[in-house]
């Protein structure tokens, strides 16, 4: 009698425990558990940690709660103003209801894989290609608004999405390097077109303050002199300004003129003796005289 109450305890604890592990599960802290009964959602979702269902009975579906990183796949469309391009992105969502993401849809993964797909194609075919280069941040919030609407009612949640890369036909690449190198220049031309104007004015005040001190001109010259000597490879020509002769006669004190004439003797001088008069011959008589 008593082995098999025995046999009985035994056979009842090892009941026991393998109800106990077939029932146990274990939840973790990014998971949430869904119970289905007979196929029925149960109202509560099971947090993290240890929880017991019924075997056979009910069905426990573990939902990763955590951001899903997921890339999407590169998308040939044409911009709006009718360039083909291709454009890859990657997109950040994840789970705020574990019911409606298990319940809502099929698979909740591959359902925004798909929805990023088409947004992203539709969202170029609006875009110019300008605004995909530069102005990505707004195309990435008008992605993630236009993925969240749905999203929402499947229980999942868009964080944010970014577009990676976006690739261009060789043509394109080359008529862009043309239209830079082009724009470039033109700034190019206009700064050295703003340093002439600027030079100009400079010069000008300068020639207004040089034509009021004709000598500075002369020590402009000088120190032109000086600059180009430096260079003792070069063979210098220095040129005789007019301007430097009409500074120089200026300089130089005028002596007082007198008209034609005998000077007149200053006071305390003999007078100028008069001058010598030589005697002319006396004329030979005319005519001849007769023996």
């Amino acid at each position: 009698m008593i082995e098999e109450l025995l046999t009985a305890a035994a056979l009842a604890g090892g009941a026991a425990v393998l109800y106990v592990a077939s029932a146990a599960r274990v939840i973790k802290q990014y998971e949430r558990g869904v119970v289905l009964r007979f196929g029925r959602l149960r109202g509560n979702v099971r947090g993290p940690g240890f929880a017991m269902v019924i075997p056979i009975v009910d069905r426990l579906h573990k939902v990763n709660m955590q951001i899903v990183t997921m890339p999407v796949p590169a998308q040939d469309g044409i911009t709006r103003d009718n360039v083909t391009v291709r454009v890859d992105a990657v997109i950040y969502f994840k789970v705020v209801d574990a019911a409606e993401a298990m319940i809502r849809v099929e698979d909740y993964r591959f359902a925004v894989s798909q929805m990023a797909q088409t947004s992203l194609r539709s969202i170029v075919g609006k875009s110019d290609l300008d605004d995909l280069l530069s102005n990505r941040e707004k195309l990435n919030e008008g992605l993630e608004l236009m993925m969240d609407s749905p999203a929402v009612e499947w229980g999942v949640t868009i964080d944010r999405v970014e577009i990676k890369d976006v690739s261009l036909p060789e043509t394109m690449k080359r008529s862009m390097a043309r239209q830079a190198e082009a724009d470039r220049e033109r700034r190019a031309r206009v700064i050295n077109a703003d340093a002439e104007l600027q030079a100009s004015k400079k010069l000008a005040q300068a020639a207004e303050v040089m034509s009021e001190q004709p000598a500075a001109l002369q020590l402009r010259l000088l120190q032109t002199v000086v600059a180009v000597a430096a260079e003792k490879n070069s063979t210098l020509v220095l040129p005789f300004p007019v301007e430097l002769l009409r500074f120089l006669e200026r300089a130089t004190p005028q002596q007082p003129t007198h008209p034609a004439g005998p000077t007149p003797a200053e006071p305390g001088q003999d007078k100028p003796l008069l001058e010598e008069h030589v005697p002319a011959e006396p004329e030979k008589e005319a005519g001849s005289s007769f023996g």
